[in-house]
């Protein structure tokens, strides 16, 4: 066992979260040990989550694509690589560009990585062993977990069964299922049916709730409800399930109640919990919560005395975005900076066609009796996406009756991930320069997708003089 006693801060866990809390503190002028379980750094983002769904999303966006342009399809073939496992090959393209970008920052910073599992030995003591039983201990000031998440498993389903998969393990089934039962239609569950359903798959989206994506704005979730129907997926609201059955041929879904849904594989995408199994919090006397999560007060610290946690470990909002700045605000507070939080945070759904907000939606701005007009613009309308032939979706703004502050931006379509930035710059403006008059006093390029911004203000404000 070697031991070590040069470092004042220890991260475990390489993913967005850990990385930017390395970074940071690196440049802060601490010395820095990482600590990643997996081969290479980048964590479950890189190698099994954001990167590989997002990379896979692409690819399915070409096809469906191809598919509705006579154009492509009179000059092209699509080729016979789609099915699944030579969809995964090519993702693993970008998994090693982003391993390689990633692993620059850690060598250009003078971050020392260690391979191994790291957990928490005492106060100020971290052990690191790797999978050839080698040993460090690392003796710091401080401790920063950014261990992330996994898919939940509850105990009576098989996940070793080589037809039922979880949102890691899809990534490695080496069929391409016919139809596919997709248990959970959260932002994962819905991602997936997208992917499936473009790639000509028959998809049964069971959802345990009454909508889809309950805390979007009901006519973003109602659009997204009508566009994955319309591709071929089968929604089932309010539905929950007794038993998994699988056998050598397909899996059996038996709901509470009493359908019996049948298909070749089900990927079970029902929650998350964190990742603090064997992290050694009994020895420092820290404890989880039931969905495996700690809890931190405003600096990211944990209940103990130095010792640090960020990222999906804590929570709200799960998101790789805000975890990466999570991990950044929390090193620099160790550094001495002033205190800082993650606020204002977009949400980001990569279904096909794609979903982006930031702020209140029009159920929350009712509920607090705030007195708001909406604009509107249709993407048909768009010279840009009638160019591209993506008209599906509409950028939706909120904004106060009275003083014409944004307030909300919701928006479905074609680059909806990128469309709501140009808003979110708006918004965390002071007054007045948070107003919606600024989409009309901006000239925007034409034809683009941003052009919406200055469709939907003159709607809302047309809205007012009625």
């Amino acid at each position: 066992m070697n031991t070590s006693s040069e470092w004042d801060l220890v991260v475990i866990g390489s993913g967005p979260a850990g990385e930017a809390a390395s970074m940071r503190a690196a440049k802060g002028g601490l010395r820095v040990a990482m600590v990643e379980g997996l081969p290479k750094v980048g964590g479950n983002c890189t190698h099994l989550g954001t990167i590989p769904s997002k990379a896979l999303r692409h690819q399915v966006r070409q096809v469906v694509r191809h598919h509705r342009n006579p154009v492509l399809q009179s000059i092209t073939e699509l080729p016979q690589a789609m099915e699944w496992p030579n969809l995964i090959e090519r993702i693993t393209d970008v998994i090693a560009s982003q391993v390689q970008v990633r692993s620059g920052f850690y060598f250009r910073n003078r971050v020392k990585v260690f391979t191994g599992h790291g957990s928490i030995m005492a106060p100020g003591k971290v052990r690191v062993e790797d999978d050839q039983g080698r040993e460090w201990v690392l003796e710091t000031r401080d401790i920063l977990l950014a261990t992330g998440s996994r898919p939940y498993h509850p105990e009576n389903v098989d996940f070793s069964h080589p037809r039922v998969y979880d949102s890691d393990t899809i990534l490695s089934m080496s069929h391409t299922p016919r139809n596919i039962i997709i248990y959970g239609a959260g932002v994962i569950g819905c991602e997936y049916a997208s992917i499936f359903t473009g790639l000509g798959m028959r998809v049964d989206l069971v959802n345990s709730r009454e909508h889809l994506l309950d805390f979007m704005d009901t006519e973003i979730s109602d659009a997204l409800s009508y566009h994955l129907r319309e591709q071929g997926v089968t929604i089932r609201h309010g539905e929950e399930y007794i038993a998994v059955e699988p056998d050598e041929e397909g899996v059996t879904l038996i709901l509470k109640s009493g359908k019996r849904l049948r298909a070749d594989a089900l990927l079970w995408s029902n929650g998350r919990s964190g990742n603090s199994q064997q992290l050694g919090l009994e020895n420092v006397g820290l404890e989880a919560n039931s969905r495996g999560q700690l809890a931190v007060d405003e600096r990211y610290q944990t209940a103990v005395p130095g010792v640090y946690a960020v990222g999906d470990l804590i929570g709200w909002p799960s998101l790789a975005s805000a975890s990466y700045d999570q991990g950044r605000f929390c090193a620099g507070m160790i550094c001495g900076e002033e205190e800082q939080q993650v606020r204002h945070v977009p949400t980001g759904i990569y279904t096909i066609p794609g979903i982006s907000s930031i702020g209140p939606t029009e159920h929350e701005l009712t509920e607090a009796k705030i007195p708001y007009e909406v604009g509107q613009a249709f993407f048909k309308n768009l010279a840009r996406a009638q160019i591209t032939g993506e008209r599906a979706g509409m950028l939706k703004l909120l904004f106060h009756r009275d003083t014409l502050e944004l307030l909300g931006i919701h928006c479905f379509g074609y680059q909806a991930t990128e469309i709501v930035h140009v808003g979110q710059a708006v918004m965390s403006q002071p007054a007045p320069h948070n107003s919606i008059e600024y989409f009309i006093k901006t000239t925007f390029n034409y034809p683009t997708m941003a052009e919406a911004y200055r469709v939907a203000a003159i709607n809302g404000l047309n809205r007012l003089r009625r």
